[in-house]
């Protein structure tokens, strides 16, 4: 095997449509790296957690509970491209509501088909809770990214208060908690680690230190 460094271009294995599957719970860092990854690869890249957001966004601005699933399954089947490109996608209502209409089969069917086809058209770095699990069963490498539930807690406390949100810590650690265990409980699809994934704990690791990593473990899983 060749090493190819970060910043070079695309290797000649990746010419033909590779699947990468990052997934892992909220705030573990899997978002950024993927987007890194897929950069660097030359690939592109689905956040899957958006579909989610906006379905559950939908919902909420038609004055719905994200827990009605015949609301939340309408709302799925008519997502368009712009609904993915919203600047409210990001907040504790949708958080909670994404997690809520993730958990209702007839909205995973309803998004699944968009997921799979995407990767049958071009390949791509997929990150979410259940691609290496169900969404790309094959794909060439799975990663699963976590870390420390008080690092991630911590991260996404940071990240609300940069968009000037005051909220105790301890509030945001207790609103992930309640999410990882209904992701994780779910009957269909639940968070968990493919049996061919390669965890990647990043509690310790900044975000390039994390991509470092996660590079070397995808050039020994793609032999390049």
């Amino acid at each position: 095997m060749s090493a190819t460094s970060p910043g070079a271009a695309p290797p000649e294995a990746l010419t033909a449509p590779v699947v990468i599957a990052v997934d892992g719970p909220a705030a573990a860092g899997k978002g950024t790296l993927a987007r890194r990854l897929a950069a660097e690869l030359g690939l592109p890249y689905l956040d899957t957690g958006l579909l989610y957001r906006a379905t559950a966004r939908r919902v909420l601005l038609a004055g719905g509970l994200p827990t009605d699933t015949a609301a939340a399954e309408a709302a799925a089947r008519t997502l368009e491209a712009a609904d993915l490109q919203r600047p409210d996608l990001r907040g504790p209502d949708v958080d909670q509501g994404a997690s809520q209409v993730a958990a209702q089969p007839p909205v995973r069917a309803a998004l699944l088909d968009f997921q799979r086809s995407f990767a049958a058209r071009h390949g791509g770095v997929m990150d979410g809770r259940d691609i290496g699990t169900v969404v790309c069963p094959d794909a060439r490498v799975k990663l699963f990214v976590t870390a420390s539930p008080e690092a991630r807690a911590r991260r996404r406390w940071l990240e609300r208060q940069a968009r000037g949100e005051s909220i105790p810590l301890e509030e945001v650690a207790q609103e992930m908690a309640v999410r990882d265990a209904r992701d994780a409980a779910r009957d269909v699809a639940p968070m968990k680690p493919a049996e061919d994934a390669i965890l990647l704990d990043t509690t310790e690791l900044d975000a390039e230190a994390a991509f470092r990593e996660a590079w070397q473990l995808i050039q020994a899983r793609l032999d390049v």
